[in-house]
C-alpha cells in the first residue's frame, strides 16, 4: 500500500512540474514574444550582357566587376560605368543602362573581325596624321553597322584621367557634329541627276575662284575652266559644284538633306546621337546655299554621313542599325540609275591613295575647315573620305574621319589611305578575288 501512494505522489509530482513549466513557457511568449525576420530582398539580377552579332561577349558582369573581353575594341561605342556601383557613365552602358540593371542583354550588329580591322587602321592612321582624334565607320549594304571604331584608343578598365583632357573615352562617330566638307558633293550632284538639273556629262565654266555676295569661293586643285559633272567630282571644284547647284532650288536641296536625314536628331534611337546643326533654308544666302552644296555651313555627326552616303548604294536610305532585333524601313530617296551613275563617277575619279589594284573602289575626299573663334582657321581641318568597298556593287560603305591631322591635311592624304587599308581587309575577309583586267 506504501508503494501505490508513493508512485501516485511521483506522478502528480509528475505533472505539476510539467503544468508549471508550461505555464512559464506561455508566460514567456505572451510577455516576450519571438521577433519575425524580415523578409529577404529579391535578388538582384546580373546585369545584363553586351554581345557582338557571332556571340561573343563585348560587356559582362563577373563576380569581381564589370569585365570587357575584347580590351579596348569598341571601348568607346560600349562604355563604361562607377566602378562600384557598375551604373552606366558613358556609352552604351549609359544609354542601355535601365535595360541593363534589370538584367537584359542585347545583341549588336558588330563583327567583331571587322571591328579590330576598322581600329587597326585608323589607330595607324591617327599616328602617322598626328589627329586629335579620328573616327571610322563600316556599314554594310543593308544598314547594319559592323565596325564604329574610334581613337586614340580607350582602355575602360584603366584609372581616367580628366575627361575635358582625355577624350579618348568618346564615341566621336556618334558624339561629335562636323562640317562634312567635299563628301557632300556626291550627294549634290545625286540631287541634280535625280531632278533632272543635271547629268554626269553636262558641263559648266569652272575658274578657280567665284564671289557670291561678297564671300569668295575658291578651288584648290587646279583643273581646265570647263567641267562636266563628273570632273567637278574628279577635280573636286567647290566653283563648279556651287554654280551647277543653281539649278536646284535651295528648298528642293534641304528636302533631300531631311531625306537623307542630314537634320535627323534621332538617327539612331534610343542611343544618344548629337543633333546635326542646320539652319532652315529661308535664313540661307546665296553664299550660305553655294557652302552647304560644298558641305560647308552645317554639320553632321561622322554616323549621319555614313547613312546617308549609303543610300549611293540603291538609292534608298536605310536607318543605320546597332542592334540585332531592330526595326526600320527603307526609304526610296534616289532612282537605282543616279546612285549607279555617282558610284561610277566616284570610281573613275578615285583618289589615288584610296586606290587598290585589281578592285574598283570607289569614293569621295573631304577636306573641312574647321570653326575657331567664329571663323573658318586656317591650319584646324578634318580630313574625309567616303567610300565603296567594292565600287561596283558595294558590300560596305566605309566613312573615315580625321580631326585636325598635322602636317598633311587633306583627305586624299590623311583619310583615303586608312579607307584603303580597311578595304584590303574587307575584301579578302569576304573572299572577293581580284577583277579580272577590264571588267
Amino acid at each position: 500500500m506504501t508503494v501505490g501512494v508513493s508512485r501516485v505522489s511521483w506522478v502528480f509530482l509528475g505533472f505539476a512540474l510539467w503544468v508549471a513549466l508550461f505555464g512559464l513557457g506561455l508566460y514567456s511568449l505572451i510577455a516576450r514574444p519571438p521577433r519575425l525576420s524580415a523578409p529577404l530582398p529579391p535578388a538582384t539580377p546580373p546585369r545584363g550582357t553586351l554581345y557582338a552579332q557571332d556571340g561573343t561577349p563585348l560587356a559582362i558582369s563577373l563576380k569581381e566587376g564589370r569585365y570587357y573581353p575584347l580590351g579596348k575594341s569598341a571601348s568607346q561605342l560600349l562604355g563604361f560605368g562607377e566602378r562600384g556601383t557598375g551604373k552606366g557613365l558613358e556609352g552604351l552602358e549609359r544609354d542601355l543602362n535601365g535595360a541593363l540593371e534589370a538584367g537584359r542583354s542585347f545583341t549588336l550588329t558588330l563583327d567583331p573581325w571587322i571591328q579590330a580591322l576598322a581600329e587597326k587602321a585608323l589607330w595607324e592612321g591617327l599616328a602617322r596624321s598626328r589627329g586629335a582624334f579620328g573616327t571610322l565607320l563600316v556599314m554594310d549594304r543593308e544598314g547594319n553597322l559592323r565596325a564604329v571604331a574610334n581613337g586614340p584608343a580607350f582602355d575602360p578598365l584603366a584609372p581616367r584621367g580628366d575627361p575635358n583632357r582625355d577624350i579618348s573615352w568618346r564615341n566621336h562617330a556618334f558624339l561629335v557634329p562636323l562640317e562634312p566638307g567635299s563628301t557632300m558633293k556626291a550627294l549634290t550632284a545625286a540631287m541634280l541627276i535625280e531632278e533632272g538639273a543635271a547629268s554626269l556629262t553636262t558641263r559648266v565654266e569652272a575658274p578657280m575662284q567665284r564671289v557670291v555676295d561678297e564671300w569668295t569661293i575658291r578651288d584648290v586643285i587646279p583643273h581646265p575652266p570647263i567641267l562636266t559633272l563628273a570632273e567637278v567630282l574628279r577635280y573636286s571644284s567647290n566653283v563648279g559644284i556651287s554654280l551647277l547647284a543653281e539649278a536646284l532650288p535651295k528648298q528642293v536641296f534641304y528636302r533631300y538633306m531631311e531625306r537623307l536625314h542630314l537634320t535627323d536628331p534621332t538617327p539612331l534611337p534610343g542611343v544618344r546621337v548629337a543633333s546635326p546643326v542646320v539652319t532652315p533654308p529661308r535664313t540661307w544666302s546665296s553664299a550660305a546655299y553655294a557652302n552647304h552644296t560644298f558641305g560647308q555651313g552645317f554639320l553632321i555627326t561622322p554616323l549621319h554621313l555614313t547613312a546617308a552616303f549609303n543610300t549611293l548604294v540603291d538609292g534608298l536610305y536605310r536607318p543605320p542599325r546597332l542592334f540585332a532585333q531592330q526595326e526600320g524601313q527603307p526609304e526610296r530617296v534616289f532612282s537605282p540609275a543616279t546612285a549607279r551613275a555617282i558610284r561610277q563617277a566616284l570610281k573613275e575619279g578615285l583618289a589615288p591613295r584610296a586606290s587598290l589594284a585589281g578592285y574598283p573602289l570607289a569614293g569621295k575626299t573631304g577636306t573641312a575647315q574647321v570653326v575657331v573663334n567664329g571663323k573658318y582657321s586656317k591650319e584646324v581641318f578634318t580630313a574625309w573620305f567616303a567610300g565603296f568597298v567594292p565600287g561596283d556593287e558595294p558590300l560596305y560603305t566605309v566613312v573615315v574621319a580625321v580631326h585636325h591631322p598635322k602636317g598633311e591635311i587633306h583627305g586624299s592624304l590623311v583619310a583615303a589611305p586608312i579607307f584603303r587599308e580597311v578595304a584590303a581587309g574587307l575584301l579578302a575577309y569576304r573572299g572577293v578575288p581580284p577583277y579580272a583586267e577590264g571588267r
